[in-house]
């Protein structure tokens, strides 16, 4: 047997599954092969996406099920037994698998990243791969595991509810390390994963396993928003059935083991609303907080009374967003966090949608407005003299033709993309979200005439608003289309289809921006949202280049034993006044607990006192600058051309055009060279139309390979049925007769048509006009069997791109 002939698949089934069977690991039980764990990222270019390439591991080892312990990586033999370790490593990081080995089928090289070897790394034979008994010794050295008890608690199964949905692989990690902490004793545990990651399916599980290993026999799960609480009772929870209540009422039944809550439901101002208290202290040996940023991180905070009363008992926090300020921290409670999945992670993974930013700046903002003398406002009200800017506008002074600016931006990007995009639409409080509600009303009369809830305003204040939230987030229901708000929908919104988020709202706190970006993160791809767009009136989106958007939780202050909890230094700026500054002792919006409800409106705005002018139509108000930006592979927003990404793209991947056509000319198929690049963020279709846009009407129909050219490297395309012609002028099919001939012929108008791709792809002999000249199997016995009408394509595409090399002679 010649093992250089043979494929990776061949050396994986001849060779290394059979030395994995051999050490005795369990081909159905412990073993997967080709594990798939990402999706591969989504890549936006104008109104197109396609995916990147998905990671995924050649073997994957497990202890029992979602327990990995070993990633293998497998190469065919014309490979070194250690190529694509540093790959393997990647896979097993992420996978959270301390054990890593690579092999081309002449034996392993075995990787151990728990440290709990002689040496990091080391050669095997084939007949030396470790036995499962012997890795999972080490994985238990790795994690302190080692106490019996420790590790029985650590092995209890996830819950399988028959559905075949299995946790994807940063919920695993995160339900294993949670699980292992809770088990080794640890009694605060911080988990961090972005909005729309999955941190309740995930709380799920991790309060499943608690359940059913007796750790956690009676568990409080409190979340700030009822809708949360309902979703979760109703869908994640779901198993738990009869041993599970939502508290209500202000009487509590002690009967249950699993009580879900609203936060505000067991606690008040007034200690007679502290229905926690009926509760013994010892009560819960398990409480989980969801969207932990919001109140128990801050002493003073009615959440962090109620986890002192139930002290003894393990508390897990969950949030995308931990709180570090200089009064409040998330990680001086509950501990650093035991597991993090950013946002950037998500996007990176596929998992999260991409977004693209419209930022736009009206002349008011950027070059102020002071009014006339003696100027009054539309409620009679003389108006401060003063110069007002950005940080005034909605506050201080009301401009309702910005209003109707703003509006006419939303309605614009809506018609020429989908007029039923599902729209959050953030104002600075009630009064502006009102204004703007009337505005789009008036912009799109044809759809408010198709029905009323096209544009509804949904604030705490508004009943009927409220009442509409859940249609809002239902991918099913159409209507209500655009919602304007405040504060309400900033977190715990489940808006699986929103594709528009528009920022009309100062936002100072990066906790709030973070929450109200998740809005748009979902993917819902049976509704077709892949990707969103933010749209930013307010310079909100500055906030991207902060450090804290999307970086490690930072501490920045832990007080020591006697120290005061908060440091001595200056407070941290607040809320801004009508001349710019901060106001002392602020705590910036979104910031508090609450729940929910807008604050603001009538004729003061954000603050006790503060006057609200409102100035009508008389006052003109014009964009300055548009631009848009995209979520770059660095996590950095960039303003960048389809052009200019894809003349990056093919750069990365080619140092030359020499490089390039070399690549091109050696493919046994084009179509590899055509999704090498695509993988890397080109989009073809949305390539082509802007070439073909700049170069006018007469230039239609280009293949890939002249727009990389031309893009890439400057040079003059030529586009499809101008090749095929070329062809057809050398008098190419002279050399062929019959069945033969016809078959090319109808090949290169096919290519003219469509392209070269399908004219690779045997199974064209099967469609028109090529089955009406023969069946397949005939006209490939006019080349001489396959081998010849695989070597007759591949010339006709040398005549194709051989005037190319003929031109550059």
């Amino acid at each position: 047997m010649d093992k250089k002939a043979l494929s990776e698949r061949d050396i994986c089934t001849q060779f290394i599954t059979p030395a994995i069977v051999a050490a005795g690991w369990d081909l159905q039980r412990q073993v997967r092969e080709e594990v798939t764990f990402t999706q591969g990222r989504v890549i936006v270019r104008g109104r197109l996406h396609t995916r990147g390439q998905a990671r995924r591991a050649d073997y994957v080892l497990y202890h029992q099920a979602h327990l990995p312990l070993a990633v293998i990586e497998a190469k065919d033999n014309t490979h070194g037994p250690g190529e694509g370790m540093q790959q393997a490593l990647d896979y097993a990081e992420a996978l959270d698998a301390p054990f890593v080995f690579t092999s081309n089928g002449d034996g392993f090289v075995f990787h151990d990243r728990s440290g709990t070897g002689a040496q990091v790394e080391t050669h095997l034979g084939l007949d030396q791969f470790p036995s499962p008994a012997e890795l999972w010794r080490r994985y238990c050295l790795w994690a302190d595991l080692t106490d019996a008890d420790v590790r029985a608690r650590a092995q209890v199964p996830y819950c399988d509810d028959g559905s075949g949905r299995a946790p994807r692989y940063y919920q695993v990690n995160a339900i294993n390390r949670t699980v292992e902490a809770v088990a080794r004793g640890q009694q605060r545990v911080l988990l961090v994963m972005a909005t729309g990651t999955g941190k309740t399916c995930t709380a799920f599980q991790i309060i499943w396993r608690l359940w059913k290993s007796r750790q956690a026999r009676r568990i409080l799960f409190l979340a700030d928003r009822n809708i949360l609480v309902d979703q979760t009772r109703n869908n994640d929870f779901k198993p738990f059935g009869a041993a599970m209540t939502k508290i209500t009422g202000r009487k509590i039944d002690t009967s249950y083991e699993i009580y879900l809550s609203l936060y505000q439901a067991v606690t008040g101002a007034e200690e007679e609303k502290n229905v926690y208290k009926q509760f013994s202290p010892d009560f819960f040996d398990l409480i989980v907080v969801d969207e932990c940023h919001r109140g128990s991180a801050a002493e003073d905070s009615a959440w962090r009374d109620i986890l002192a009363y139930f002290g003894s008992a393990t508390q897990i926090g969950l949030t995308a967003t931990p709180k570090e300020t200089k009064e409040v921290s998330s990680t001086h409670y509950f501990g650093e966090p035991v597991y993090t999945y950013s946002l950037r992670q998500g996007i990176d993974d596929g998992f999260l949608a991409p977004y693209k930013v419209v930022r736009i700046d009206f002349d008011r903002d950027l070059q102020g407005w002071r009014p006339p003398k003696g100027m009054l406002d539309k409620q009679g009200e003389p108006i401060e003299d003063r110069i007002y800017n950005l940080r005034d506008m909605d506050r201080q002074l009301v401009l309702e033709m910005r209003t109707l600016a703003v509006a006419a931006k939303i309605t614009q990007f809506l018609k020429s993309s989908d007029p039923y995009a599902k729209t959050i639409v953030f104002c600075d409080d009630i009064d502006h979200a009102e204004r703007m509600r009337q505005a789009l009303v008036n912009l799109n009369p044809e759809r408010v005439k198709e029905n009323r809830k096209y544009v509804m305003r949904i604030t705490g204040d508004d009943a009927e608003g409220k009442a509409e939230l859940d249609n809002f987030i239902n991918p099913e229901v159409r209507w209500p289309v655009i919602a304007t708000t405040s504060k309400l929908m900033t977190t715990g919104v489940d808006a699986q289809t929103c594709k528009l988020i528009v920022l009309d709202q100062h936002i100072q706190s990066m906790t709030e921006f973070k929450q109200i970006i998740g809005r748009g993160t979902r993917i819902n791809e049976d509704y077709g949202k892949f990707w969103f767009t933010i749209m930013d009136f307010k310079k909100a989106t500055e906030l991207f280049a902060d450090p804290a958007f999307d970086g490690e939780p930072v501490q920045i202050y832990e007080p020591k034993e006697g120290e005061p909890p908060v440091p001595p230094d200056e407070p941290e700026v607040g809320p801004l006044g009508p001349d710019g500054t901060a106001v002392p002792g602020g705590s910036g919006p979104g910031e508090g607990v609450g729940d929910g409800i807008d604050i603001g409106g009538g004729n003061t705005g954000g603050g006790e006192g503060r006057k609200k002018y409102v100035v009508g139509d008389n006052v003109t108000v014009h964009i300055v600058a548009e631009r848009v930006q995209y979520y770059g592979p660095d996590g950095k927003l960039i303003t960048e051309s389809l052009r200019d990404y894809t003349r990056g793209c093919v750069s990365k991947q080619y140092a030359s055009m020499d490089a390039f056509l070399r690549r091109w000319n050696s493919a046994e198929q084009k179509k590899a060279v055509i999704d090498e690049l695509a993988a890397q963020g080109v989009i073809w279709e949305a390539l082509q139309e802007e070439v073909e846009g700049k170069l006018g009407q007469a230039h239609r129909g280009f293949d890939a390979f002249d727009l990389i050219c031309h893009v890439a490297f400057d040079q003059p395309p030529l586009t499809r049925r101008e090749r095929a012609e070329n062809v057809r002028k050398r008098n190419y099919f002279a050399k062929y007769q019959g069945a033969a001939r016809q078959v090319l012929e109808a090949l290169l108008a096919k290519y003219a048509d469509s392209g070269i791709e399908p004219i690779e792809d045997l199974k064209i002999l099967q469609l028109p006009p090529f089955n009406q000249i023969g069946a397949p199997i005939e006209l490939v016995k006019a080349f001489g069997g396959k081998a010849g009408y695989v070597r007759a394509v591949a010339d006709l595409e040398a005549q194709l791109y051989g005037l190319y090399e003929l031109r550059q002679a």
